[in-house]
């Protein structure tokens, strides 16, 4: 055992993650990154298969990132945004107002997905507390959610793998499958105590790439400016690409009343997060200081200038690098590839796609089936992380086709090795 893994085995506590087992078994230990590849500390190459956890977007040491993070630190690494403005989350701020959907006028910054619906939740709450209507307090979401790991975002979240031992910390919210007559039922019965709805457009990402059906979510659009329910929006595993579009909610025009985005806002750089909403949400909030309509929510690190000159550089690479065009001809490749699996490997059940975002279900009666997939897929040079028995997919934007092209042949040989 190298030095590193034994320091790592005494001191880390890893996320969604058992110990006992990471303890026992060997460990991989990333020591560096290039493009869309990944260095172990021994010098074996990687394709990064996952996007380090769906977040890098132009691929590793992406030098004009780089180049606006030491630019950035020649000025301020950081600097508050309480009581302060600074240049970058200025100028980051009205970038993100011109590229999202229209009517999201007001940026609140945060540093993860969670804490991007946590600001989300309470702002709904409140607008309602101080607009007249004291009775919305509740959520509804959809069952297989997942918002983050906060105890507001779990309390609207629907996996109980990972959920359920924290329900005696939780808020109730009304559960309601993704179908868009239960939705309206639910809304129609329940709208005078509903705050809002909260949902992943398009794809329950870490439900296993579930794919929603077709005009749901313009459904969900219409019956909220029905019933007075605000719309929330959770973009941090969809937005910025992944889904072929900038934004998930352009596949069906719709603009919410409040958008969660993190994940690859930075192009997978630096922590950063962003909770946008309508110039009437916000208005609801000023007042005299006497009147207490400010929102008291807030971060240490909110607005960090390294992050949002990370996330400034990363949107401008969209622009001139023409990512979203370009990426149209990868995903049409990578829905033709995908027919092999279902046509050609009795053990897969079901394969979703939603752009760049894919699950590969198999089924199997033996114990991490996923787990040993991965590992598979790593003899094979190839970094995957699976979501149960669902091999998830989700590579860099920058990929080329020949290297999706080697993603999907080693997951395809390691399904066939692992059975």
């Amino acid at each position: 055992m190298s030095d590193l893994l034994n320091k790592d085995k005494r001191y880390l506590w890893h996320p969604f993650t058992q110990m006992k087992d990471w303890i026992k078994n060997d460990q991989l230990i990333i020591d560096r990154g290039d493009g869309v590849y990944l260095f172990d500390t021994d010098g074996n190459k990687y394709l990064d298969g996952v996007s380090s956890l769906w977040v890098t977007v132009h691929g590793h040491r992406k030098k004009e990132i780089n180049r606006a993070i030491n630019g950035q630190l020649n000025k301020v690494a950081h600097s508050t945004l309480l009581g302060l403005g600074n240049v970058p989350s200025i100028e980051l701020a009205e970038k993100l107002v011109e590229i999202t959907p229209k009517g999201l006028d007001k940026v609140f910054y945060s540093d993860s997905g969670s804490t991007a619906v946590e600001i989300a939740l309470k702002i709904a709450f409140q607008y309602h507390q101080q607009t007249g209507r004291k009775g919305k307090t509740k959520f509804l979401t959809l069952v297989n959610a997942y918002h983050g790991d906060t105890i507001g975002s779990v309390s609207v979240g629907g996996i109980d793998l990972f959920h359920k031992i924290y329900k005696p910390l939780l808020f109730k919210s009304i559960k309601a499958n993704p179908e868009a007559g239960e939705i309206e039922q639910l809304i129609k019965k329940h709208h005078k105590e509903l705050a809002a709805i909260i949902m992943e457009p398009l794809v329950q990402a870490a439900a296993g790439m579930l794919v929603e059906p077709k005009g749901l979510l313009k459904k969900v659009r219409q019956l909220c400016t029905k019933y007075n329910v605000l719309m929330i929006v959770d973009e941090v595993a969809t937005g910025f690409g992944r889904t072929g579009k900038m934004f998930a909610c352009e596949h069906e025009g719709i603009s919410p009343d409040i958008m969660c985005v993190a994940k690859g806002i930075t192009g997978g750089y630096l922590p950063l997060a962003a909770t946008l909403t309508t110039g009437k949400i916000f208005n609801a909030f000023l007042g005299r200081p006497e009147e207490n309509k400010t929102f008291f929510h807030g971060h240490t690190y909110t607005g960090n200038p390294l992050a949002c000159a990370a996330a400034l550089a990363s949107l401008e690479l969209f622009k001139k690098g023409k990512t979203i065009k370009k990426l149209q001809k990868k995903i049409s490749f990578l829905k033709n590839e995908l027919r092999r699996f279902s046509d050609h490997l009795d053990q897969v059940i079901e394969v979703r796609q939603c752009g760049f975002m894919v699950g590969i279900e198999v089924v199997s009666t033996r114990e991490r089936v996923g787990h040993q997939i991965i590992l598979e897929a790593r003899k094979r040079g190839v970094i995957l992380r699976p979501l149960g028995n669902v091999i998830v997919l989700m590579p860099p934007l920058s990929i080329t086709v020949k290297q999706l092209k080697r993603i999907l042949d080693v997951t395809f040989e390691s399904i066939q090795a692992a059975f």
